[in-house]
């Protein structure tokens, strides 16, 4: 007597089919998941370990990875009394260049929004400064503002009226009258920041200029047809519908600017009031070999930040969830490339 063969149920062969699916996709996935550890993870908690060690450079090969561990590194850190001004530098270019560059790129998406002959052309010249590359931007306005060659003070004195050539770069700081009152203008800082601005407006510019592409007709019509002005249908109708993709620049931004160091650092090399804790970072490492202070100052430098863009996210901003993924995507790359560099 034969025993007829059992074939499967179709919930089993749908289950194995899912599994197989599931399976290919986790092999998909790894190349990715092991970049990513390598590029991100490896960094990260290769920065923790030596931010509370006693590490110098030079006995980096003969302690090892693991050495004798101490808080005295942030104890050294905190109680520097350049660590809080090089802070407060780091926080007041961050503000004004992320408000800068936003205000400057949404003013130039709205310039070029209607067609025009060569429209093309100036939204593709907009981008220079973004595309250019850093070294050759930073020797172009060095040598603009240079006080003895540089146009910008041959124009200054000769049309302006300057008493005296302005050292844009090297100087810390500028006495100036406003309404009557003396106040001490931080030259290199305003520079440095006027930099920050021209440069990364593009990026902000890209962000605004897709947006106001995609916003719908119809509203901006009836506020015509209702009798608005420009400006109220800039305030009532396109504002409050770019404020999503400003609010997702201002996080970008911040972070980016919070963590910039190769602008600053090829302009004034930190001098003349314009030292932010990255370049401290590298400065740490460089000048004293402190391997360990420099990775607590890194360490403390990303708790500032996660603590900002907490209170941000508190109090500012509720992003949606793809906004939410891209931004710490943003964050968490450049913290890998922060501590890439410490090592």
């Amino acid at each position: 007597m034969t025993t007829a063969t059992r074939s499967p149920s179709p919930r089993r062969a749908t289950r194995t089919v899912a599994q197989r699916d599931a399976r290919f996709g986790q092999m998909l996935l790894a190349p990715t998941l092991l970049i990513v550890v390598v590029v991100v993870v490896v960094p990260i908690l290769w920065t923790l370990l030596l931010a509370f060690e006693d590490l110098r450079l030079i006995d980096l090969r003969r302690k090892g990875l693991f050495g004798s561990f101490t808080l005295d590194n942030l104890g050294e850190v905190l109680t520097s009394p350049g660590f809080w001004t090089a802070l407060r530098t780091t926080l007041l270019f961050s503000v004004v260049g992320t408000v800068a560059s936003i205000c400057v790129g949404l003013c130039a998406a709205l310039a070029l929004r209607r067609p025009f002959r060569g429209r093309t052309l100036v939204r593709a010249s907009m981008l220079l400064p973004y595309v250019a590359p850093v070294v050759a931007v930073t020797f172009v306005w060095q040598t603009m503002l240079n006080p003895q060659f540089g146009i910008v003070n041959a124009v200054g004195t000769s049309l302006l009226g300057w008493d005296d050539p302005v050292a844009f770069l090297s100087q810390r700081s500028m006495p100036v009258s406003l309404l009557g009152v003396q106040v001490e203008l931080p030259v290199a800082l305003l520079t440095v920041m006027a930099f920050e601005t021209w440069r990364y407006f593009p990026f902000a510019f890209l962000f605004l200029t897709a947006r106001i592409a995609a916003l719908p007709g119809d509203l901006e019509e009836a506020a015509v047809v209702d009798g608005a002005t420009v400006s109220q249908r800039f305030r009532y109708v396109v504002f409050p519908q770019l404020l999503p993709t400003i609010a997702l620049l201002a996080v970008l931004r911040f972070i980016f600017t919070f963590n910039e160091f190769d602008d600053i650092y090829l302009l004034t090399g930190g001098a003349a009031g314009t030292e932010v804790v990255s370049v401290r970072v590298y400065d740490l490492l460089t000048a004293r070999g402190d391997i360990g202070a420099s990775a607590a100052q890194a360490l403390i430098l990303a708790a500032v930040l996660i603590v900002l863009l907490g209170l941000y996210f508190r109090f500012v901003g509720r992003p949606t969830g793809d906004q939410a993924v891209v931004s710490v995507t943003a964050a968490l790359s450049f913290r890998a490339v922060t501590c890439s560099g410490i090592q």
